[in-house]
């Protein structure tokens, strides 16, 4: 006998909130009070140090700091450094808009931009959402044919598992392990830096606590934005897909439907190789 399962849905997201933000407060909090005390103590020391400031200079002189960097001006830089605002950044940030991700280091400051924003986005967003609906319906062929192509009689859940772990697989390594690499060497971070600034950017989350090309003292290739940005439309419909997949096993088992004989992991629960004309739907998360 089924049961309905929104209720026991609501409750269990409701407590991976809260589980969430339990496990954050116990991380960071500690960390951020740290940080915040020794924040207070170098400013001590450089009154001490600058003893012809006072402190209403000291925190004047923070306050400009801060408003720069919201502006998107890194204060460690100066007036020779390459423009925020240059094809290659600019191309960076409408992609950045359109795609949700809204990193935050950088926004218009002007009226007109600002405005113009606002419907960039009105339009665009809908753009980007059909064209990754698009991109993954080709994905999905592609795994339709593939599926076809080595298929032998009395092994359909094995090809079709076959076909999602090799899906799965090389997604992972284009999309998730490789590029840390390459951002870990371009940008100076650690593996595990670039992983998560990874996944943060394609799942649209763009916390904006690690962007690329942002550093001062490097010298970046006119281009580098811009191929990240190609790579995180495709990076954006792959993970979208995987996305796609595990919601329906969680609504499954959700449903408590998987005691079923006629239900696998390869019926209902992939991106419907079996059934052709239903499309995957694609979701970005926001």
């Amino acid at each position: 006998q089924q049961m309905s399962w929104t209720p026991l849905l609501l409750l269990g997201y409701l407590f991976y909130l809260l589980l969430g933000a339990m496990v954050f407060q116990l991380l960071e909090k500690q960390a951020e009070s740290h940080f915040r005390d020794q924040f207070q103590l170098e400013k001590l020391k450089f009154l001490q140090n600058y003893t012809c400031l006072d402190r209403q200079a000291l925190e004047q002189f923070v306050q400009v700091l801060m408003e720069a960097w919201e502006k998107g001006v890194n204060p460690e830089g100066n007036s020779t450094n390459p423009s925020n605002w240059d094809f290659s950044n600019s191309f960076f940030f409408a992609g950045t808009v359109v795609t949700t991700i809204g990193y935050g280091n950088l926004s218009p400051s002007t009226v007109a931009g600002q405005i113009f924003c606002v419907f960039y986005a009105l339009f665009g967003v809908p753009l980007n959402l059909a064209f990754l609906n698009q991109l993954g319906k080709g994905l999905n062929a592609h795994l339709i044919t593939l599926e076809r192509w080595v298929q032998k009689p009395g092994r359909a859940q094995v090809v079709q598992t076959l076909t999602m772990t090799i899906f799965l697989t090389i997604g992972t390594l284009l999309f998730l392990v490789f590029p840390p690499l390459v951002f870990s060497y371009v940008e100076g971070w650690s593996y595990g830096e670039g992983f998560y600034f990874t996944f943060i950017t394609l799942s649209t989350i763009g916390f904006g606590d690690y962007v690329v090309g942002t550093n001062p003292n490097k010298h970046y290739i006119a281009v580098y934005r811009s191929l990240t940005a190609i790579w995180i439309v495709f990076g954006l419909a792959w993970l979208a897909l995987v996305f796609n997949v595990g919601a329906d096993l969680m609504e499954k088992f959700l449903q408590l439907k998987w005691h079923k004989p006629d239900l696998s992991f390869a019926d209902g629960a992939t991106i419907k190789l079996e059934d052709e004309p239903e499309q995957p739907r694609i979701h970005i998360p926001s």
